[in-house]
């Protein structure tokens, strides 16, 4: 048999072996607990935050802990991105993009760094550790102060300073609008 005999054949055994593999239905419904653990989603407004608290001064010692090795000390100097800093560059030729100068919302930071971080094991700090974590980095940017609670409550009415930096396009706008009844 010729190579490309053997290559069409190969080609044509797979071919119905993924047939038969989509046609066995593998796999079962989740459960509600199984979704529950991936719907961990926080919206602008703050639903989807859990219950729980924390302060800057704790948050300081879950940052030393596991944050500092790659965004450097108090949120700067470090390998990955730098967290604080860049007020008023935005505009500017070199806009320097942090939690304190950029993002709109502290709810979705604490939704970004309870799903991501930290780097390599994400979503093994406590909810506590996690608004702790973010009442550090926000006061580290002067946005709240270091004696502050953070809870599902205090978090969404946290003006962060670009909350009106961002607007909708027009055209999304009209997408969307045009696809609810």
């Amino acid at each position: 048999m010729s190579w490309l005999n053997a290559t069409a054949l190969g080609c044509a055994a797979a071919a119905l072996l993924a047939t038969d593999v989509a046609a066995a239905e593998f796999g079962r419904p989740a459960t509600r607990d199984e979704i529950a653990l991936w719907n961990i989603d926080v919206r602008p407004d703050g639903t989807g935050l859990p219950p729980g608290s924390g302060t800057a001064a704790r948050g300081q010692q879950v940052f030393e802990e596991n944050c500092v090795a790659c965004h450097g000390e108090r949120g700067q100097g470090g390998i990955a991105d730098r967290l604080t800093g860049g007020q008023g560059t935005l505009a500017s030729d070199h806009p320097v993009k942090t939690v304190g100068s950029y993002w709109p919302y502290a709810t979705s930071l604490f939704d970004y760094v309870r799903r991501a971080m930290p780097y390599p094991a994400p979503q093994t700090l406590s909810d506590d550790d996690y608004y702790a974590v973010v009442a550090y980095i926000l006061n580290l940017n002067e946005i709240v102060a270091s004696d502050t609670v953070l809870d599902r409550a205090r978090l969404p009415a946290i003006k962060m300073p670009n909350r009106n930096g961002f607007w909708p396009d027009p055209e999304f706008k009209l997408i969307r609008n045009s696809r609810q009844p």
